[in-house]
Order: C-alpha cells, then sequence, then structure tokens
C-alpha cells in the first residue's frame, strides 16, 4: 500500500510515522510513505501557498499552482486516486476505508487556512472525505486516520488478522466486546467468571450478548 502525503508541516507526518504498527509495517515493506512539502512546489520566490481570497473574507486560501505541480509530480512517478480532507465532504467510516484499502496508492491532501482553490478541487481531487462535523486547524491529523485505519486492512500489518475481522464496524453493526486481563481482581473490581471457565462456547455466547449491548 502506498501514500503520499502533501502538507505544509512535513514534520507532522514524519513523526507519526516513527511510531507504532505503521512503522513496522514499513520496514516490512508492507506500507510505504512518501511525505511532499508543498511549499516545495511553490515556484514563486517566498515559496507561498496562500494567498487571500477573491470577493474578500477572512483567512487565506491555499493556492492552485503549488498543489498542481505538486500533483502532476507525483503521479509521474506513480498513479494514484487524490484525496481531500474537507468538512463538508462525506464522512470516513469503515466501509469508505475498506474501499480505500483496494487502491494500490493514494495521495493525500492536508489542507490548512480557509480551504482550497476550488479549481484545484475540481480538477485534481478524486475523492473528498471529512472525519466528523467539527473543523480541524489542518488535514494532517485526518491523513494520520487513513493512513493507520486503511493500512489496518492489509494482510501482516496486524500481526492475527482475526484482530481485523473482529473490529468494531468491520462488519455492519458489529462491535467490540469488553476486554480483561490480569489482575483477576483489581481494587474490588473482578473478571466476569464466565471468562475464566474455560467454556469457549459460553464465553462467545457472553461476548456476543455484550457486543449486542454496545
Amino acid at each position: 500500500m502506498n501514500f503520499s502525503v502533501i502538507t505544509i508541516f512535513p514534520g507532522m507526518i514524519e513523526n507519526f510515522l516513527e511510531y507504532g504498527l505503521v512503522n513496522k509495517a514499513m520496514e516490512k515493506g508492507l506500507v510505504h510513505v512518501d511525505v511532499y512539502d508543498l511549499r516545495e512546489f511553490a515556484k514563486n520566490k517566498h515559496r507561498k501557498v496562500d494567498d487571500r481570497p477573491f470577493g474578500g473574507g477572512a483567512g487565506m486560501v491555499m493556492m492552485p499552482d503549488p498543489l498542481f505541480n505538486a500533483i502532476h509530480a507525483i503521479k509521474e512517478k506513480k498513479p494514484g486516486k487524490v484525496v481531500l480532507f474537507s468538512a463538508y465532504a462525506p464522512t470516513l467510516n469503515q466501509e469508505k476505508v475498506k474501499e480505500l484499502a483496494l487502491e494500490d496508492h493514494l495521495i493525500l491532501i492536508c489542507g490548512r487556512y480557509e480551504g482550497v482553490d476550488q479549481r484545484a478541487i475540481d480538477e485534481l481531487v478524486d475523492i473528498e472525505i471529512s472525519l466528523g462535523d467539527y473543523v480541524l486547524m489542518g488535514g494532517e491529523v485526518a491523513a494520520e486516520a487513513i493512513i493507520e485505519s486503511v493500512s489496518r486492512m492489509k494482510e501482516g500489518v496486524i500481526g492475527n488478522f482475526e484482530s481485523v475481522e473482529t473490529d468494531s464496524f468491520y462488519k455492519e453493526d458489529q462491535f467490540g466486546f469488553p476486554q480483561y486481563t490480569q489482575p483477576r481482581s483489581y481494587n474490588g473490581l473482578d473478571v466476569p467468571d464466565v471468562l475464566l471457565s474455560g467454556h469457549h462456547k459460553e464465553i462467545l455466547d457472553w461476548r456476543k450478548r455484550n457486543q449486542k449491548k454496545r
């Protein structure tokens, strides 16, 4: 699985990639992530990527030229689907994650400021995604969510793929069940007896009942 991330804060993504199972998947060659500094694709003297909006209004807007340059340069190396994170797009869910996992290469645009010039959206973007009905300061957190959730769908990234198949939302109306570990008793709070019984059918029934409750 290949990801290309376009951002004005590459350090935010690079730091994220140093930890956890995504990092291990990259070491194994199961996941590959390239991080691109959008300012490197700005042709102006000061590497400027934003400007005031026509018609007035608060804030700044990301200019089209650096994005066109970045997307074209990335696609020359490897074609891929371009994803933009925006507040008014369909909300990310597990079904969308499964769809994205079928792609070989996702190019993730991390917007900033008041948004992206509409011409870049109209001409470059294949998929728009929102993390929810709220506004972040930029798309970097959303890009990290995509990298983690989509990578998780790839065989070998998670040691036991059963962990993925039993995830909440992996199937419709599927939720995780309560989990317990050592010690058996903690501050007067005990692990349910059924989990200590060794009766696999009873344990399975208990887990299914608690999934339904959730």
